[in-house]
């Protein structure tokens, strides 16, 4: 395959296909070409289909028989394949149905579409889409999901429960008769409802616990067996303390949940409460894998995989820039690993973004230090170019697999050193443009780093085009692998015990105008620094 195609061209011209898809049963049968990275890339849902449904494979084109999806949806996703988002779930035993999350103009190149989930106005699309509702004869609004229908039935149901809070219960059901898919409603979860709940761990703001929901949320209305469609599932519990009086903050995280829900963010099912301490609970998607942290300490990834979770990570951070919000805690505790697959969670302090630089009178900030920007340290408020600093030092920390500063105490002489231009080691096989791409993201000037969309283009590129550096790619997986012996590893996550890596609440006075290190990699070496400052204030804590 020619690197220097673009994608679209790739997909109209036969010439760069390797993959054959014959599609629909007779009489209904129709022949799609496609590509193999490109389909692996784009959607687990074909990488499982790669594997398990290949017909044949002539040592040119692989055939792949696909008969539980109809041609003209299909064909639906093809056409739509480079900038669209799509969703291909097993809803029963033989029938897959596809969800169209995000609608683009088709005004609009691949390259200018933003990612944004919005409600189809136009009928006829609706109806290729997601086809006729079986109740009222109209197009539907969702992969099986009508929302006028719907909404009636939730509404009729409304007498029946109650979270014993007015504010949480009007929350609630805005959702349900909002909703115009089954990722966009919530419910009230009687805590008694959940089996086998287990602590996991204690965040900045509340403990986290995991559990068996036997329910399970709802997919759909069965209109024949008149009842909801749900399936089991194990969930994560996540409490914020004091919460027995529920808060703005509280259901500020849940609303946003629902205003940016896209495949790359942690889904939101509901709402419950504990009975023994009174406080709320968000019943959120539960990932089996932990966060990154835990990920790459427990799995021995290569280049390629890494920069396709990086890419689909950059993804989830377009689609909160696009929501018009920022993340504002933004690092690899928030990044969260289900199958192998990357999801942003904890959106509690999400936020509108405000581009401008203002100073916030306020008594400190929230966050994890290594991954706060420097202007942020200094008093300035969130904007997305912070949320692209912490992102870059998310980034290398996964490529070097070293968690950043475990070797100091988190206190005021490190932000000092932050804001003179210290950061991370740079893994010294890292390849030159992810390193050049690293080193913008953690530019000392906010306006000099790249955006969330240029992040994921440059990303999605290296992706891509990785054969036009085989050598470095090599080079790398060969030196990470005996940087994970295990003297080598203990030694890349021991922390100094005042190395904080949970939110909490941080206030510096008085420091430095953010610059770069005038080293001339920038790759700043902690042993280049003077260290004796934070050194002497080792023993000093940070509250």
């Amino acid at each position: 395959m020619d690197d220097n195609k673009l994608l679209r061209e790739i997909l109209n011209d036969e010439e760069y296909c390797d993959v054959i898809i014959e599609v629909g049963n007779d009489p209904h049968v129709k022949i799609f070409h496609a590509h193999m990275v490109i389909l692996h890339y784009r959607s687990q849902y074909f990488q499982r289909i790669l594997s398990t449904n290949k017909k044949k494979n002539d040592g040119t084109l692989t055939y792949i028989k696909l008969s539980n999806i109809l041609p003209e949806i299909f064909q639906i996703i093809l056409s739509i394949y480079f900038f669209l988002k799509i969703i291909i779930e097993l809803v029963t035993r033989s029938k897959y149905h596809v969800t169209i999350s995000t609608i683009g103009s088709t005004t609009e190149s691949a390259e200018e579409i933003d990612d944004k989930v919005v409600y189809m106005e136009d009928l006829e699309k609706r109806k290729q889409v997601y086809g006729i509702c079986g109740e009222c004869n109209e197009p539907g609004t969702g992969s099986k999901w009508c929302q006028p229908c719907n909404a009636k039935r939730f509404k009729d149901n409304f007498k029946n429960w109650t979270g014993g809070n007015k504010d949480i219960d009007e929350f609630i059901q805005q959702s349900q008769l909002n909703a115009v898919y089954y990722k966009k409603y919530l419910e009230w979860i009687p805590f008694e409802n959940f089996k086998v709940i287990t602590y996991i761990t204690k965040g900045g703001f509340g403990k986290i616990y995991s559990a068996e929901w036997s329910e399970g949320c709802i997919y759909f209305w069965d209109i024949e067996n008149q009842k909801w469609i749900r399936h089991s599932r194990k969930v994560a519990l996540k409490s914020l303390d004091n919460s027995s009086c529920i808060s703005a903050e509280f259901l500020n995280e849940i609303k946003t949940h629902l205003q940016i829900y896209l495949y790359n963010v942690i889904q939101c099912y509901g709402i419950t409460q504990d009975p023994n301490t009174k406080d709320y609970m968000m019943v959120l998607e539960y990932c089996e894998n932990g966060n990154l942290r835990n990920y790459y300490m427990n799995n021995e990834s290569s280049y390629g995989p890494k920069i396709e979770e990086l890419t689909r990570i950059a993804s989830g951070l377009l689609d909160i820039h696009n929501a018009g919000k920022i993340h504002k805690d933004f690092h690899s505790g928030n990044i969260l690993y289900d199958m192998g697959y990357p999801y942003i969670s904890d959106l509690g302090m999400c936020k509108p973004a405000n581009n401008e630089k203002q100073l916030v009178k306020q008594e400190g900030i929230y966050g994890v230090l290594p991954y706060m920007a420097p202007e942020v340290l200094r008093g300035y408020q969130y904007t997305k170019a912070s949320d692209i600093y912490s992102f870059g030092i998310m980034m290398n920390e996964y490529i070097s697999e070293e968690t950043p500063y475990n070797n100091i105490p988190h206190n005021n002489a490190l932000t000092i050193k932050i804001c003179k231009g210290l950061r991370p080691n740079i893994f010294k096989y890292t390849p030159k443009l992810l390193a050049d791409l690293i080193t913008k993201c953690w530019d000392a000037k906010a306006e000099n780093r790249p955006t969330s969309k240029e992040v994921y283009k440059e990303l999605e590129k290296l992706f891509i085009e990785q054969s036009k550096y085989h050598s470095q790619i090599n080079e790398y997986d060969d030196k990470i692998k005996l940087s994970r012996t295990s003297e080598k590893r203990s030694n890349n996550i021991q922390t100094h015990p005042q190395a904080i890596y949970t939110s909490r609440l941080l206030n510096f006075e008085n420091l430095p105008e953010p610059i770069n290190s005038d080293s001339e990699c920038l790759d700043c070496q902690l042993d280049e620094l003077d260290l004796n400052e934070i050194n002497q204030d080792e023993e000093n804590n940070i509250e």
